[in-house]
């Protein structure tokens, strides 16, 4: 396997600044010890510029080759990690485990943090490129949009980004592989809060109330008939309701109820269709329940699309280092990334790179392979160098 030889010298060293990240978790915009330690280390790699505190606590570092670009050349791309943690007590018992009760690096942010670094040090010490690669350190990517903020502050103006990469470790996927596909690679996520209003009342005497849980219950079994008979069976769509409150006694038919929920679409016409069709169901229940139904939609991050020609290139590079037959082409996840907004300003591709046999993303007991560390590395080295030839 063709992973560059200094990126094998550093493994060490970039071992040690992720599990020392996987130690202190922080969640969200509030990975202020994470931000720190990584403008600390950008800065000891000679970087020519390191901004702080864009989308609040994102980090970025700008590495200039050796020479600037030619007319007419992409002058720079940007490489992005993600920062945050997750709010889940760890079940690993490693001895560099969590040291922070509740918070834990279940989604390997702390892995992709300290790939970006290990290749942020080896293209500051070679600089064997034209033109200007940014290493993007972002926060929030775990439900608070990061991305965008990062964007709003000017990133993609500010900097010199003509085009973007993104990568996310892959449980199930051998270390030492890679997977890829152009177009939508992961979904869209929209959050579903209904809140059904009827007349409670003793359980005995149903007859004079409104049941707020009969209405609730109908209403999930509504909301399923969404995908299974309003999407095109070739299209890809999913409503899970994973929150239904209601009631505190067994002989009272409660006067509220709540649900929660979540629809995840490939395509921007299925997400219109979904919303449509969620609205069209709950009014219908309302109707027929005799209930008050409230329903707030709200749109999350978009589509992941990946585009055409930088996912061949990434396939490419991808294949360079790991060889052709670990790279495949994977079907698309019905899982969330806000990387899509950076993929909506600028062309590029997001990839997976192989975690090996370990526990399932958000799973207590997961833990990044320190093994897929060259790998990760390596691509993101020959993916500036590849792109911005010197």
């Amino acid at each position: 396997m063709p992973i560059v030889n200094r990126v094998a010298d550093l493994q060490p060293d970039i071992q040690a600044w992720r599990r020392d990240i996987h130690q202190h978790p922080e969640l969200l915009y509030d990975v202020h010890r994470t931000a720190a330690f990584v403008a600390e280390r950008l800065r000891e790699f000679g970087c020519d510029e390191v901004a702080t505190g864009l989308g609040r606590t994102g980090v970025v570092g700008v590495i200039r080759g050796r020479k600037p670009a030619g007319k007419g050349d992409i002058k720079g791309i940007g490489l992005r990690a993600d920062m945050d943690a997750l709010p889940i007590e760890e079940a690993t018992n490693l001895p560099y485990a969590s040291r922070t009760a509740g918070k834990m690096h279940a989604c390997g942010h702390d892995g992709h943090t300290a790939m970006l670094l290990g290749a942020a040090r080896y293209l500051a010490e070679t600089r064997n490129f034209a033109g200007d690669a940014v290493v993007i350190f972002q926060p929030a990517e775990e439900g608070g949009a990061g991305a965008a903020a990062m964007i709003r502050d000017g990133l993609m103006d500010r900097f010199p980004i003509d085009q973007v990469y993104g990568m996310h470790n892959g449980p199930g996927i051998p270390v030492g592989s890679f997977a890829i596909r152009s177009g939508p690679i992961m979904a869209a996520t929209d959050a579903i809060d209904i809140r059904i209003e009827g007349l409670g009342g003793h359980a005995a005497r149903p007859h004079i109330c409104i049941d707020t849980v009969l209405a609730g219950a109908q209403l999930i079994t509504a909301l399923q008939s969404i995908v299974s008979r309003s999407v095109d069976p070739l299209e890809s769509a999913v409503i899970s309701i994973c929150e239904f409150h209601a009631g505190n006694a067994r002989n009272v038919i409660p006067q509220t109820a709540e649900l929660k929920g979540t629809v995840r679409t490939l395509t921007a016409e299925m997400r219109k269709l979904v919303e449509k069709r969620v609205r069209e169901v709950v009014a219908g229940v309302a109707q027929m329940t005799g209930t008050q139904i409230d329903l707030t939609y709200e749109r999350g991050y978009p589509v992941v699309v990946n585009h055409a020609s930088q996912t061949d290139f990434a396939t490419r590079v991808a294949k360079e280092i790991a060889g052709d037959a670990n790279v495949r082409e994977m079907a698309p996840m019905m899982g969330a990334e806000d990387f899509a907004y950076m993929l909506e300003q600028r062309p590029g591709a997001f990839i997976f790179c192989g975690n090996g046999d370990s526990a399932g993303l958000h799973h207590p007991a997961y833990n990044f392979n320190d093994d897929a560390i060259v790998f990760g590395t390596s691509y993101w080295v020959k993916l500036v160098e590849n792109t911005l030839a010197a």
